[in-house]
């Protein structure tokens, strides 16, 4: 924190975590910094710890708040009637008994949260485009603050450490946007922000809270879990291997680790004060603690989002879905479908807004790309039924007006994380300025598939709007077809030609030589499909993927399951040949 100087000011060394026991000074919970976004148009709540039965006062701008310091821990919380948008820096001051805290150019606008994994947190100077967008970035308006890789934990945490806080920057305020800052701001975030904020033309504050190589499992508010069968049962599960974990035989791994690591660099020359901390049961991170591993339930959840909870925000955008679209034990769509609408649900409960504007950023298409030389064998992917599973799930929530779900597979790399993040902050800032805040000059909309009729050897696919190439031309890609086996191959398709205007392009006959009763019908099913399909025949608008067969991954296995890596290897194996025999079978009929 940024503070004033004067006499009984505290340092930024006092601010730190609560112990288990009651506060012994004055302390602000750690989101609250100088340079920071309040929440415009609701009410500001400000709370932290202070010496139990201590008066604190609050003062924001001309404004004071009284309360009291109480409980075991001493929490106090103070909350201000809403405030419309306010561009001016404000002074947040936090004053008991002789301690004063203050906080400086404290702005009123609209707050965004950066959730998922490493794809959301992929920063803007890795991107294509990254020192032209960077070279722009002189936003005053605009304020980032990061919430740090390893603080999620077993349990709903109730404060930020420094630690937690800007990476390994010594300052820990939110940062105004620089240049500088821009090119470290994850690059979803940076690209939604600004454009949301030049917009707008007030005060966006972005909080970057994605952590990478988390599964969805752990993005997910705790308390959700209860409320599905299945979303129970892997609580339990996850419940059951914490209370059986040999936490002295891990904490001895881990300092025998330690102690190598600082042999070596002390051998280098590193100095005292940069080497790592000592291992302890409380620092302990790693994929193998149970609870607190970024896999298990709410581990992410519960120290990087939950953990400001109380904090009036505007909305969320979610990236993730390649931890959970491993074909073994990790690829579970029915229990993904749950999760998604449990999260969502959480998110709005614990933030105290029913209709909590949420936009999830389907699963990116790296890796190989689906091409018409190897369509039927990338066809069996499981990054498709996740993507399925993110869309469905989010419909589930049942709110069409404040949610949306927006395709990313268009935009291929043939890496792990995809270099063409611009292109998805653009999507998610053009949804958010039309239909969030109702600018209705900016253009983006979806399409729905309204029906699928089989018909003389065919199938009709209907859809709410039009499709089409952005070329205006080009064959229409990415279809498969399959009869009642249930294998799939490339199909033709075209668009049934119509007199009306305004009906043209909302059909397309879907069809192969080689299924002669058609059943169904898939639309870029792969991780990176082929697929050229656009809502209006508009670039930023892809067509989402989806299928009209109800045919389950047969693979997915529980996470109960001690041998499910094993388990699901032949069923695996099975659709693997299923799909190398369809590639071979259209091969050898020359389509």
């Amino acid at each position: 924190m940024r503070y004033k100087q004067c006499i009984f000011t505290l340092t930024a060394l006092m601010c730190t975590v609560l112990c288990a026991g009651a506060a012994e000074t004055l302390k602000v919970h750690g989101i609250f910094r100088s340079n920071m976004v309040l929440q415009r148009d609701k009410p500001i709540t400000i709370w932290g710890w202070a010496p139990v039965g201590s008066e604190v006062k609050v003062s924001l701008g001309k404004r004071s708040a009284i309360a009291k310091a109480a409980g075991e821990k001493g929490r106090w919380q103070v909350t201000f009637d809403s405030r419309p948008a306010n561009s001016k820096g404000q002074e947040l001051v936090v004053k008991a008994d002789k301690e004063v805290i203050r906080m400086e150019n404290i702005l009123i606008g609209d707050l965004w949260v950066m959730n998922g994994q490493s794809n959301m947190a992929f920063g803007l100077r890795g991107v294509y485009q990254a020192q032209f967008e960077a070279s722009m970035a002189h936003l005053p308006l605009l304020r980032r603050i990061q919430i740090n890789s390893y603080a999620e934990s077993e349990h709903v945490e109730t404060d930020l450490e420094e630690k937690d806080l800007n990476g390994i920057d010594p300052d820990k305020n939110w940062k105004v946007v620089t240049p500088e800052v821009a090119m470290n701001m994850g690059a979803i975030g940076y690209v939604f922000g600004s454009r949301v904020q030049r917009a707008l033309q007030i005060p966006i504050g972005i909080i970057d809270n994605s952590r990478g190589g988390a599964s969805m499992e752990s993005l997910v508010p705790r308390h959700k879990f209860k409320e599905h069968p299945m979303a129970a049962e892997y609580l339990a599960w996850v419940e059951k291997r914490q209370a059986e974990f040999d936490w002295d035989e891990a904490l001895q791994k881990a300092v025998e680790k330690w102690e190598k690591t600082l042999s070596s660099q002390r051998k280098k020359g590193v100095t005292e004060d940069k080497l790592p901390p000592k291992p302890t049961r409380e620092n302990l991170r790693s994929w193998n603690v149970p609870g607190r591993s970024p896999s298990d339930a709410a581990s992410c959840y519960n120290g990087m989002f939950g953990v400001f909870k109380g904090l009036n925000i505007k909305g969320v955008a979610f990236h993730q879905g390649f931890n959970n679209a491993m074909m073994n034990t990790s690829c579970k769509p029915k229990l993904y479908r749950i999760l998604m609408k449990l999260m969502v649900d959480g998110w709005r409960e614990d933030f105290n807004d029913p209709q909590l504007p949420v936009v999830i950023i389907g699963l990116c298409a790296g890796g190989k790309a689906q091409t018409r030389l190897n369509f039927e064998e990338l066809g069996f992917s499981t990054a498709a039924y996740i993507r399925e599973s993110q869309r469905l799930g989010l419909a589930d929530s049942k709110d069409l007006a404040n949610t949306a779900f927006i395709p990313s597979y268009d935009q291929k790399i043939p890496q792990l994380h995809t270099k063409k993040k611009k292109e998805l902050g653009l999507r998610s800032a053009r949804w958010a300025l039309k239909t969030i805040y109702g600018m209705e000059d900016i253009v983006w909309d979806t399409a729905n598939l309204l029906s699928a009729k089989a018909e003389d050897g065919k199938i009709l696919l209907t859809f709410d709007k039009p499709v089409l190439p952005d070329d205006f031309g080009s064959e229409l890609e990415g279809f498969s077809i399959a009869d009642e086996s249930g294998v799939h191959y490339l199909a033709h398709a075209v668009h049934v030609q119509v007199k009306a205007k305004n009906e043209r392009n909302k059909q397309i006959l879907v069809s192969s030589p080689l299924v002669k009763e058609p059943v169904s019908v898939r639309y870029a099913w792969a991780r990176a499909p082929l697929g050229n399909l656009k809502v209006n025949g508009i670039p930023w608008q892809p067509l989402h993927s989806f299928r009209t067969d109800a045919i389950d991954f047969t693979p997915e296995v529980t996470h109960q399951d001690p041998d499910g890596k094993n388990k699901n290897s032949e069923a695996i194996k099975a659709l693997k040949t299923q799909a190398a025999d369809a590639l071979k079978a259209r091969n050898k009929r020359g389509e």
